[in-house]
């Protein structure tokens, strides 16, 4: 028997039990468990009302995992737990499809790299695919303080942003912003308007070239409105608001263009291969997300505090 979180109620934490050993499917790997984060989307998927439907009760969640291949290589890998039937990482074993696990290099940082995971790989990938950043551009990353933002604060440096520029709510994360390779980290204040927090970007950052956003709301309207011509926005998310008070004019007068963004929409191949430079730059020490690794036995405690957004980054439960 393993040790495994369990959720039986949606809406609730995981609590945990012991289980069976999974036995591996055609095309499936075993993969030992090292480490596994507690993302949003676990979140949203084992409340119960995201807009995959509501999961079949009980199931492991973990949508994503660092771990071991029976063969000792290190590697990351992804489940569709809370999306679809089936059991995800945060357990001590799981069995993965072959085309869901990425090898990663001996003596990687696997709690880091657990941290940086999906959200990394949604910051290098706007980065780095269609619309993305050409080398010596101004980049203004919104939401700033979160694993998102922050990973990609630090990817725009390494993939030749001229400046970067954050955008945070609380003072913690706008200095944290600053180590992260931002130049500057503009306050979002809680009444903010469109016009208010654009004359604040404005005056920090000039004229932008490229915007990530994985927040919309008045954040993204505002960030538009310093757009230079031709300039480009790329939301990533909707953590402050699923809508934004975009305003016609401001789109057809720059010209400017707004794209969205999934990883979703990433082949196999292509996730692997921005997760390979994500990793790169982690065990090289140019990478990092502020994180809490605590006891796998703790998962239960660990969750509520995560759901309360009562912790300092990203939690990842580790073995």
């Amino acid at each position: 028997m393993i040790p495994a979180a369990v959720l039986r109620v949606c809406g609730r934490p995981p609590s945990l039990e012991k289980r069976r050993p999974p036995v591996p499917g055609a095309g499936e790997v075993l993969i030992t468990v090292a480490a596994a984060p507690i993302t949003p989307l676990d979140l949203l998927c084992a409340s119960g009302t995201s807009y995959f439907g509501t999961p079949a009760t009980p199931y492991v969640p973990g949508v994503q995992g660092v771990g071991y291949r029976e063969d000792g290589t290190p590697v990351w890998f992804a489940t569709s737990a809370g999306m679809r039937p089936g059991d995800g990482s945060m357990t001590a074993v799981v069995a993965v499809p072959h085309a869901d696990v990425v090898p990663l290099p001996h003596g990687v940082p696997l709690p880091l790299i657990a941290a940086l995971g999906l959200s990394a790989v949604a910051a290098h990938s706007a980065l780095t695919r269609t619309g993305g950043l050409t080398p010596g551009e101004t980049v203004v990353v919104l939401g700033a303080g979160g694993v998102v933002g922050q990973a990609a604060l630090q990817l725009a440096r390494l993939c030749g942003a001229g400046r970067v520029i954050a955008v945070c709510r609380s003072p913690r994360a706008r200095e944290q912003a600053l180590r992260f390779g931002a130049e500057e980290a503009v306050a979002l204040l809680p009444d903010d308007d469109p016009a208010s927090l654009a004359d604040r970007l404005r005056a920090a950052a000039g004229p932008v070239d490229l915007v990530l956003d994985p927040v919309f709301g008045v954040p993204a309207a505002a960030a538009l409105r310093v757009l230079r011509p031709g300039g480009r926005l790329i939301n990533l998310g909707s953590s402050a608001s699923p809508t934004a008070p975009i305003d016609s004019a401001t789109l057809r007068s720059g010209s400017l263009h707004v794209h969205g963004y999934t990883n979703n929409a990433l082949s196999s191949a292509q996730r692997a291969e921005s997760l390979t430079e994500v990793a790169s730059f982690a065990a090289a020490g140019r990478l990092t997300v502020t994180h809490e690794v605590v006891p796998f036995g703790s998962v239960e405690e660990a969750w509520s505090r995560q759901a309360a957004g009562d912790t300092d980054g990203r939690i990842v439960l580790v073995f």
